[in-house]
C-alpha cells in the first residue's frame, strides 16, 4: 500500500508540474497531490533531463541567442507555464503599493498588470541573457539543473514561511503535508545534481541560489506574512533564473 501511495505521489506531481501524460487516473486525488512533494525534485529533475537532452542534440546547430530561447521555452512549455504565472501574479501584488490584504487579493486576481508582465519579462530575460553566453557543452548542464533548483526552491520557502491565507487555497493541500525531510531531500538532489552534471560550478550555484532564495523568502514575509501558492511558483522561477545567472558569473 505504501509503495502505491509513493507511485500515486509521482504521477500526481507529474500532473501538477508537468504537461507530460500519465496514463489512467493514477494521481489525481486530492490526498494524491499532498503526498507529492518528495517528488517534487525528481519531476524537476525529469523536466530538465528532457530538455537538455534535446538541447544536447539541436544546440550545436543554431546560434546561441536562439539555442537560449529554446531553452527557456521548452522548460517553460514543458512545466505549462505554471510558475509564470505566479511571477506574474507577484508582480502585480507586490508592487503595488497596497497593504497586505489588498495585496493578496491583487494576486488572486486571474487578470495580468503591467508589474506583472514587467516580472515576468525580467525572469525570462534573466534567463535567456545568461542561456546565451555559454557554449552548447555548458547548456544543456545548466537547463538539466535549473528546474531541480526551481522545485528544491518551493520546497524551501514552504518550510520558511506559513501559509498567507486565512481562507486557504491549493497550497494549503500540500502545506499539511510538509515536513523538513522534504527540504533535506530536495537539497540534497539538487546539491548533487549540479555536482554530478555540471562540477564544482554546478554545486555552488546550486547553493548561491537557495541563498538568495532566503533573501526573497525575507522579502515575501514582509510584504504578506507567508506564502501562497504565487509565491511558491515565483520562488520556483527565481531560483531556475538565480541558478543560471549565478553559473556563468563563477
Amino acid at each position: 500500500m505504501n509503495n502505491f501511495k509513493c507511485i500515486k505521489g509521482l504521477f500526481a506531481a507529474i500532473r501538477f508540474l508537468t504537461v507530460l501524460p500519465v496514463p489512467g487516473k493514477i494521481g489525481v486525488e486530492t490526498d494524491d497531490l499532498a503526498g507529492s512533494l518528495v517528488w517534487f525534485p525528481v519531476v524537476g529533475l525529469l523536466i530538465g533531463l528532457i530538455s537538455g537532452g534535446l538541447l544536447y542534440l539541436v544546440a550545436p546547430l543554431m546560434p546561441a541567442s536562439l539555442a537560449a530561447v529554446l531553452a527557456v521555452a521548452l522548460l517553460a512549455v514543458f512545466s505549462g507555464c505554471l510558475h509564470l504565472d505566479g511571477v506574474a501574479d507577484c508582480g502585480d501584488g507586490f508592487f503595488s503599493s497596497r497593504p497586505r490584504e489588498r495585496i493578496l487579493e491583487i494576486m488572486r486576481d486571474s487578470h495580468i498588470g503591467a508589474m506583472g508582465v514587467i516580472a515576468i519579462f525580467f525572469v525570462l530575460a534573466v534567463k535567456v541573457s545568461s542561456l546565451m553566453v555559454v557554449s552548447s557543452g555548458e547548456l544543456w548542464k545548466i537547463v538539466c539543473i535549473m528546474p531541480v533548483a526551481g522545485r528544491a526552491g518551493i520546497i524551501l520557502m514552504m518550510n520558511l514561511l506559513p501559509y498567507a491565507r486565512p481562507d486557504g487555497g491549493l497550497a494549503t493541500v500540500m502545506y499539511g503535508r510538509k515536513r523538513i525531510e522534504h527540504l533535506l531531500w530536495a537539497l540534497a538532489l539538487l546539491f548533487l545534481a549540479g555536482w554530478f552534471i555540471a562540477g564544482t560550478t554546478g554545486l555552488l550555484a546550486a547553493a548561491d541560489a537557495m541563498v538568495l532564495l532566503l533573501v526573497l523568502s525575507y522579502y515575501v514575509h514582509l510584504k504578506i506574512g507567508g506564502a501562497t501558492g504565487d509565491t511558491l511558483g515565483a520562488a520556483c522561477e527565481f531560483s531556475e533564473a538565480a541558478f543560471a545567472a549565478i553559473f556563468v558569473c563563477l
